[in-house]
């Protein structure tokens, strides 16, 4: 019985000190920026979310996340196939390389980014004359925004083909279906729901990305500022309901992802039932 009385406290200790800290590092932030975006009215937020630069800023973060997305929609599931599916020698080495965004860092992975296809590369020449530009354009940006999120598909769907195993893929195979066939009816029902959960996921961060794309935007407004580098501009010129204007848009994006990856979790779960 004590033991019991003991646990019962723990466990309320436990509640009200991660409802606190949430409190404190989530909740108090995200409402701080809603009253500051509406402090002055509806219109001054009106203003600062339809202005020229903010709509070019907001176009660029969601071209840039339906490219980063689409790209990484094809990489991680074609990744996650051939490490789960097929054995070959440097297996492990690819599977430690699609973690490497995950290791380095954003600033790290934007000046590599700057010395591959900067001026002192040696791609530079051969880029010009093709009159492609990546630093300080928009290819960079995307490119960068590709690089930080590519291991959050792959990374969903490895666990769950690994754990699926052949059996049922070869069974198929015997009784004659083709390689798409096997892939649409016996594969993909498996992998769906991690497959939109890593989907969700990837947007997410690509969404949110600041510090590769910030060293190879330049920060050209209105021409290579997404929304995390439009907002920090805003700040930074004391235009504070500006800035908490565009980034409680960021927050709406953010819980409607949150809501996403809640209706995943849950409608993964009931088909594992």
């Amino acid at each position: 019985m004590k033991q019991q009385k003991d646990s019962g406290a723990v466990k309320w200790l436990l509640i009200v000190i991660s409802a606190a800290f949430l409190i404190v590092m989530l909740i108090l932030p995200l409402i701080y920026v809603l009253i500051t975006a509406f402090r002055e009215g509806i219109q001054p937020f009106l203003a600062a979310v339809t202005d020229t630069y903010a709509l070019k800023s907001i176009q660029l973060t969601l071209e840039a996340t339906i490219l980063a997305v689409l790209t990484n929609t094809i990489f991680g599931l074609f990744a996650a196939w051939c490490i789960t599916k097929f054995h070959f020698r440097g297996k492990k080495i690819i599977s430690t390389l699609i973690d490497l965004p995950l290791t380095v860092s954003p600033i790290i992975a934007g000046l590599i980014f700057v010395l591959t296809y900067g001026r002192q590369s040696i791609l530079y020449p051969y880029l010009k004359s093709l009159h492609i530009s990546i630093i300080y354009a928009v290819p960079g940006i995307v490119m960068a925004t590709i690089f930080v999120t590519f291991p959050f598909i792959s990374r969903e769907l490895i666990p769950v083909l690994t754990a699926q195993g052949t059996d049922e893929e070869e069974a198929a195979a015997l009784m004659g279906a083709g390689g798409w066939t096997i892939f649409r009816r016996v594969t993909f029902p498996h992998i769906k729901w991690a497959f939109l959960y890593g989907i969700v996921l990837c947007s997410a961060r690509a969404m949110g990305e600041f510090g590769a794309v910030s060293v190879l935007s330049g920060h050209l407004r209105g021409k290579t500022n997404t929304m995390p580098l439009y907002i920090e501009l805003l700040y930074q010129g004391y235009d504070f309901t500006g800035a908490f204007a565009i980034s409680s848009i960021l927050v709406v994006m953010a819980i409607i992802i949150l809501i996403l990856r809640s209706i995943l979790e849950y409608r993964g779960k009931k088909s594992e039932e």
